[in-house]
């Protein structure tokens, strides 16, 4: 890492008593801490930040707030986690249910960003702007797709099911249009955090506006949230009829993701997803 101590103090504005060496709190002499994530030079720290910053302005659930962010750091404020205690996960899906109700007047977002190491492209072309199937079939089946293809991965079975797929989009998600919602992009069990109050704290964002269902999706890609999460979410917010059909090709972005990021070991997922279809 690049920065000097001596940088980061004129950040948080005074001076810094313990300080990582690449990752891990900041202290300053008042007793402020801060979270430091630091490494190669990538968009992606920015980006992380310009993805907190959306979240924040929504008002619906905490986030860890962006301090600071350059090529190869970003810092946050830190939050003391803490074990969910009862109640939590109910107040954590009303809370992502207010979340999606912030909306835009487009999908995709104001840059193309990162899932996991992955680019993510959210930048809609005129007929993706208004039309939620093209946007997600085009920049985010079709786009982890062609890495696969670039990676190996696209053995005939895997060419085959995408083609079925690609079919059979306009079908799939039929009647589920919505407004653009503010999306989390990649919540999954590692990327929220309970604080000392009790409260949901997102992190790590792959933010964009599209489809809620699609952050509902992720969420149980590793096993799922407790039901007291989406019987509260339901509450708030009910999903439109076929949403459990829908589930599956949302999930599936994720899964080609992690085919690409971790390798073949997700090939078996993927292409069970596409033979839902």
């Amino acid at each position: 890492m690049k920065h000097p101590v001596a940088y980061f103090e004129s950040i948080v504005g005074e001076k810094i008593l313990a300080f990582p060496s690449r990752t891990g709190c900041v202290r300053t002499a008042s007793g402020e801490v801060y979270f430091l994530k630091s490494g190669e030079e990538s968009r992606a720290f920015r980006c992380e930040a310009c993805g907190l910053n959306e979240l924040a302005s929504a008002g619906a659930v905490r986030t860890a707030e962006a301090v600071s962010a350059g090529d190869d750091y970003i810092l946050t404020r830190h939050i003391d986690g803490t074990r969910p205690r009862h109640g939590f996960f109910e107040r954590f899906g009303r809370e992502l249910a207010w979340l999606h109700r912030h909306a835009a007047p487009s999908f995709g977002f104001c840059e193309d960003n990162f899932i996991g190491a992955t680019p993510q492209m959210n930048i809609p072309s005129e007929e993706e702007r208004g039309d939620w199937t093209a946007f997600y079939f085009n920049k985010r089946l079709l786009y982890q797709f062609r890495l696969a293809e670039q990676n190996g991965y696209a053995v005939p079975e895997l060419r085959r099911g995408f083609a079925r797929l690609e079919s059979q989009i306009e079908s799939i998600l039929k009647g589920s249009d919505e407004p653009p919602a503010l999306l989390h992009g990649d919540l999954w069990s590692g990327n929220f955090m309970c604080d000392p109050s009790g409260r949901p704290v997102l992190i790590d964002p792959a933010v964009y506006y599209g489809h809620r269902e699609t952050d509902l999706a992720m969420t149980k890609l590793f096993g799922g949230f407790p039901p007291a999460f989406y019987d509260a979410y339901r509450e708030a917010w009910p999903l439109k009829p076929g949403w459990e059909y829908r589930e599956g090709v949302y999930t599936l972005y994720h899964v080609l993701n992690h085919l690409n990021i971790f390798g073949e070991s997700y090939l078996y997922g993927a292409l069970n997803l596409m033979k839902r279809y």
